[in-house]
């Protein structure tokens, strides 16, 4: 069997990397598995101007690729493959990845969780370019512009009142007649003057990817049949997120939405396995608070290690 690692770290975005940073400055010598791709959902931004440290702003997968490279800096070893399967019935911990069995005394889980999408090939292809999947990242580049938002529950609403901040125009298409948003974010939603509202319908496509930017979109009546072009500037897809817990089930307890439930902000039911960012964090779902998770969960278990002996 091989050695055990003092921490495997699962997950290569904000929360992983910086989890990656923390703990290999503390000379634990983290193994650090980013899965299919490193640096999750800023790997389809473009531009972020919200984050801390660069006035102009910076590009998604650039901010990535540097908090990858400042964790390889002090000693963090990534493995750019994928977990298949996890073990936390004993300890060590055992870890199933692509390339074999990986031992653990410690477990930082930063998986993320990834939007739910309309499964459209316009959809992918304007990604970035129009379609977006989070209005307190991307609002701000719709100032005096139109846009639209999918969905009918209490994201989508989120979404909608946070663009009427910079948008001139929001349009809310539902597929139903009545919205699933709890009382309060229906009636903010109704009073807003800016904010209208699409009914019973579908986003069939979204136009126009010859052009590379969103121009509107194509909806159909779920009821009529009938299909209308809606001009935009953007869209703002808000039907949900799912978080990448697949693995764990059955290993961690989860909540009714299958999020890692925690306490003291990162530890989980198990011992010596924490989580942090978008994988238990469904109400922010922000880099900067997906790196804070990070850190919380690096020193935790820095702290944990020691306290059983293990340097």
């Amino acid at each position: 069997m091989p050695e055990a690692e003092k921490v495997i770290i699962i997950g290569g975005a904000s929360a992983g990397l910086t989890a990656g940073i923390y703990t290999s400055r503390a000379k634990l010598e983290p193994l650090l598995f980013t899965g299919e791709m490193y640096g999750g959902q800023l790997m389809m931004t473009s531009e972020v101007e919200n984050f801390p440290g660069f006035p102009e702003g910076i590009q998604g997968p650039e901010l990535m690729e540097r908090m990858l490279r400042q964790a390889e800096r002090f000693g963090t070893r990534i493995l750019y493959e994928k977990v298949e399967k996890v073990d936390f019935s004993s300890k060590p911990f055992r870890v199933f990845a692509t390339s074999g069995e990986y031992l653990a005394h410690s477990v930082i889980i930063a998986t993320g969780a990834r939007p739910r999408m309309l499964g459209l090939e316009s959809e992918k292809a304007l990604l970035g370019h129009g379609v977006s999947y989070c209005a307190v990242c991307d609002g701000a580049f719709y100032r005096d512009m139109e846009v639209c938002v999918v969905g009918g529950g209490d994201s989508a609403m989120e979404e909608a009142l946070h663009l009427t901040h910079h948008a001139s125009r929001v349009k809310v298409i539902h597929r139903r007649d009545q919205l699933r948003a709890s009382k309060i974010m229906q009636e903010r939603a109704f009073e807003n003057p800016k904010i209208e509202f699409i009914w019973d319908s579908v986003v069939e496509e979204v136009l126009d990817v010859s052009q590379k930017k969103v121009t509107g979109v194509l909806v159909r009546n779920v009821k009529t049949g009938e299909k209308t072009e809606i001009k935009c500037d953007g869209l703002f897809i808000a039907i949900g997120h799912e978080p990448n817990t697949e693995i764990f089930k059955g290993q961690i307890e989860l909540d009714e939405m299958g999020y890692i439930k925690v306490r003291d902000h990162v530890k989980t039911s198990v011992e010596g396995v924490f989580a942090a960012g978008d994988v238990h964090d469904h109400k922010y779902r922000q880099a900067i608070t997906a790196s804070a998770f990070g850190c919380m969960a690096a020193l935790e278990a820095e702290r944990y290690l020691s306290e059983k002996g293990i340097t």
